[in-house]
């Protein structure tokens, strides 16, 4: 009987798995896979001095740079990690919620969530207390490259080396990995948001005109682009921003050779974050990892000729994961069904 209750308890409440990321969140359920994926930001509405949550995820990002005074759009997360506890709590309860439907009274799940490796032992207890907080009855974590790894098919789990490049939206992870652990692993805090902001300096230093974060990011994505196009121009871009000359609404033209320029300096700190792991490598680890080259995984591997880039720089075989968007989540939700894969989650 106590055995059919427990079963009972298991079937009722599914684990869940949060890739809980500085610009995205994807949530990975037991069995049906990845059934959530909404950028991390929470709107806060102020009435009368009380806070209260009005939106999250995808509605909330529509409102941002576009709120009135009584609303805030916050990212709970920064850098990979919670800067906002509370809010980044709100956000996990609420996805959570979204998740689990009706099935609110059986939710006692146990939750796996992913973390920075670079992440300070009071960031994982923050990223701890939010996931019990919200309802979990025991929370695991892992660390980011090994859920990208296990996500993109690498074999982490034999004595053979291999290395994996994770750019999200706040940090960029570069590990080596052999036998379920990191052999070597360094956390640069350059991501998808430096790159956008890189885009806003260079528009406002070259042209005067200040652009919000929702369009950097907009032209990052269509025309973000790694090494110059081979006509020294590629497309042209048309931008709408404030002039801070005249302080009116302008728009401009820039090309992608000018994209290029402005994300030169977040992409060589990347560069210089996969050189910097290459030459902390035992030898017989930098070995395989000449035959079995460096896979990219997370948004900022979808930068085009960024692969390209970094073959040129490393002189090593260099591939993009085939669903890097989803890689951390799916790796993470692996780990949680996997047996094989048990002994790379840390009990927090």
């Amino acid at each position: 009987m106590a055995s059919m209750l427990s079963r009972f308890f298991k079937f009722g409440s599914q684990n869940i798995a949060i890739d809980l990321g500085t610009a995205n969140t994807l949530v990975y359920v037991q069995d049906r896979g990845i059934v959530l994926n909404e950028p991390s930001v929470v709107a806060i509405e102020t009435i009368n001095g009380i806070k209260r949550v009005k939106a999250v995820g995808d509605d909330a990002k529509m409102m941002m740079g576009k709120t009135p005074d009584n609303i805030q759009a916050i990212r709970p997360l920064r850098d990979g990690v919670i800067a906002d506890i509370e809010v980044a709590e709100e956000m996990i309860k609420h996805f959570i919620r979204k998740v689990n439907g009706s099935k609110s009274l059986l939710r006692y799940p146990e939750i796996v969530i992913c973390v920075p490796s670079g992440s300070t032992s009071v960031e994982r207890r923050a990223i701890r207390d939010a996931a019990s907080n919200a309802g979990a009855s025991q929370v695991f974590l892992i660390l980011e490259p090994m859920a990208a790894a296990i996500g993109a098919d690498m074999p982490v789990t034999e004595p053979v080396g291999s290395m994996v490049v994770d750019i999200g939206g706040g940090t960029t992870e570069v590990a080596v990995l052999s036998l379920r652990g990191l052999a070597y692993t360094t956390s640069v805090r350059v991501g998808g948001d430096k790159m956008d902001e890189a885009i806003v300096s260079y528009v406002r230093r070259h042209h005067n005109l200040l652009i919000g974060e929702s369009t950097a990011e907009r032209i990052k994505k269509d025309f973000g682009i790694a090494i110059v196009p081979a006509d020294g121009v590629g497309e042209t871009i048309h931008i709408k921003g404030r002039d801070l000359v005249n302080g009116v609404p302008k728009e401009i033209t820039i090309t992608q050779a000018n994209v290029a320029e402005a994300l030169s300096e977040p992409i060589s700190a990347i560069v210089e974050g996969v050189r910097i792991a290459l030459e902390n490598t035992a030898p017989e680890l930098a070995a395989d990892i000449v035959d079995q080259g460096i896979v990219l995984t997370g948004g900022g591997a979808l930068i085009r000729g960024l692969d390209e880039h970094l073959r040129d720089e490393t002189g090593l075989p260099v591939s993009v994961a085939e669903d890097p968007l989803s890689c951390v989540a799916l790796g993470t939700g692996r780990a949680m069904e996997d047996p094989i894969y048990r002994g790379v989650l840390m009990t927090a």
